[in-house]
């Protein structure tokens, strides 16, 4: 809010302390609060159509991961999905949302939140949808691990994870963070290194969560069967690769996830109605749709250069295409308000190939990710923190964050002072957050494969999770019977013979 907004306030609350009633100051008054609870109506509608579209995101990544699974373990990864939002739901509501944000005021720093325990007290719109808007994120968080650990993983396991992740592990990364008592917040009024780490809309606290932990699920799940080892346990000379069942499927997740980001990044200024948050939603929208666009041809041209390479032949691998652009978006989603234009270019073909490299890695690794989701979202959640610390412009972090004095890298640079603190900042959060959920995440899930509450055994893995935990398959593949079409050719031949020849016409 600028000085002069501030000052307009102070002149209206003492103008309409004690107006006369019927008079012109009085009619002026309540004009004034009119607007005021206009105002606040189209903030409340603003974000409910925000988080409707950041909460359609389920949609694509349901869409996504079934078409990237194999036909045997769709409905599986479908009901995952769904128990996302309905885990994310409960654990944010119960306890969530509190430990998120409860108590939490400028003047002082914590850990975790603790008050507004199942929404007590909570009966403002503002307050309401605020706690809709933040459980879309939750959930978000959590359904990154769906497709890692997809055609391998209980049941039960997931949902016990999903609730721990919006209940526990995701809350206090909001809390450090975004909260005003964060120790890690911008919004405290001593924040960290003197700016505090800047994360807009959650590269590192949304992504980078929902994907360190999918690296760690990965890691003690072990890979599918015939991924990297036979059936014996031997190591394949080559890694298999599992096609997927239905690309049509992974491109319209794509395009869903990619729509829902327009609520995911501009929505996350948190209000419309107010001085200067519709140019910072507008920038949103603009960085966001670059980054994809630049992500999406970076990763699928250096896939084909490299295979080129490689064989000598010309491929173009839609993959490559589809995941670069989700890449980019995870990339610009912490700086979507902070860089310029042509910075959102540079982020997203920087994002193509960190997408690339970390595909590679977790291959080498031997880390089996059935959709890619620690390279989409870990590694350019890492990426898209670090390139706000050399990207940010003055102008635009004014904006959004207010002055503090600092700025990129980059800027700091060109502004003969190299100071780095906001790039500190940035690499602080990033190895907080690792550091956070590793410590919770890793002993949880190895508690869990101690218990044998993790894997499913090899038999029912093999026949297909839809089969042995669902009551069937997907699809309904089986056709007419051999009888049924022997019956089917007798009757058409007969009725070949009933035909009257021309002359007997």
């Amino acid at each position: 809010m600028t000085d002069y907004a501030e000052g307009f306030s102070d002149f209206q609350e003492a103008f309409c302390a004690s107006p006369t009633e019927g008079s012109a100051e009085d009619a002026i008054c309540l004009s004034y609060a009119y607007t005021a609870d206009v105002a606040a109506g189209l903030d409340v509608f603003y974000l409910l159509f925000a988080a409707a579209m950041v909460f359609f995101m389920q949609a694509g990544f349901a869409m996504l991961c079934a078409g990237s699974v194999r036909q045997k373990n769709v409905k599986n990864i479908m009901l995952k999905n769904i128990l996302d939002a309905c885990g994310g739901a409960l654990g944010f509501w119960s306890v969530g949302y509190a430990f998120a944000y409860g108590g939490a005021v400028p003047e002082k720093k914590g850990f975790i939140g603790n008050s507004g325990f199942f929404l007590a007290n909570m009966t403002s719109g503002g307050e309401l949808i605020g706690w809709f808007f933040q459980f879309a994120f939750a959930a978000t968080a959590a359904t990154i691990v769906a497709g890692t650990v997809a055609e391998r993983c209980k049941f039960e396991a997931y949902l016990c994870y999903s609730i721990m992740l919006t209940g526990f592990v995701y809350p206090v990364v909001v809390y450090s963070i975004w909260s005003s008592s964060g120790f890690l917040s911008a919004f405290n009024s001593k924040p960290a290194f003197g700016v505090g780490m800047h994360d807009f809309a959650g590269s590192g606290v949304v992504h980078m969560t929902g994907g360190c932990t999918a690296l760690i699920a990965a890691k003690i799940l072990g890979p599918r069967i015939g991924r990297f080892y036979d059936s014996d346990g031997n190591e394949l000379p080559e890694p298999h690769s599992f096609p997927p069942h239905s690309v049509a499927l992974q491109c319209l997740g794509t395009f869903i996830l990619w729509v829902g980001w327009y609520g995911f990044n501009p929505g996350s200024t948190l209000a419309i109605a107010a001085e200067g948050t519709a140019d910072v939603a507008a920038l949103c929208a603009v960085t966001t749709t670059i980054a994809a666009a630049a992500g999406a041809v970076s990763a699928i041209f250096t896939d084909m250069f490299l295979y080129r390479r490689k064989t000598g032949e010309t491929a173009y691998d839609i993959t490559m295409a589809m995941n670069g652009a989700l890449s980019g978006l995870v990339g610009i989603t912490a700086g979507c308000s902070i860089v310029a234009p042509w910075a959102s270019f540079v982020i997203g073909i920087v994002a193509g190939w960190t997408y690339i490299f970390w595909s590679n890695l977790l291959v080498k690794l031997k880390i089996d990710d059935a959709v890619d989701a620690i390279p989409v979202h870990f590694g350019n959640g890492i990426w898209g923190c670090i390139a706000v610390g050399l990207f940010a412009e003055p102008t635009r972090v004014i904006n959004a964050y207010g002055d503090n004095g600092q700025f990129g890298w980059f800027y700091m640079w060109g502004r003969g002072s190299g100071d780095g603190k906001l790039l500190l900042a940035q690499i602080c959060g990033v190895l907080w957050i690792t550091g956070w959920v590793g410590i919770i995440m890793t002993p949880y899930f190895h508690l869990l494969n101690i218990l044998a509450l993790f894997r499913v055994d090899s038999l029912e893995e093999e026949v297909g999770l839809d089969i042995s935990h669902h009551k069937g398959a997907a699809y309904d593949l089986e056709g007419p019977t051999e009888e049924t079409k022997e019956k089917f050719e007798i009757s058409r031949s007969q009725r070949k013979l009933e035909v009257p020849a021309d002359d007997e016409a």
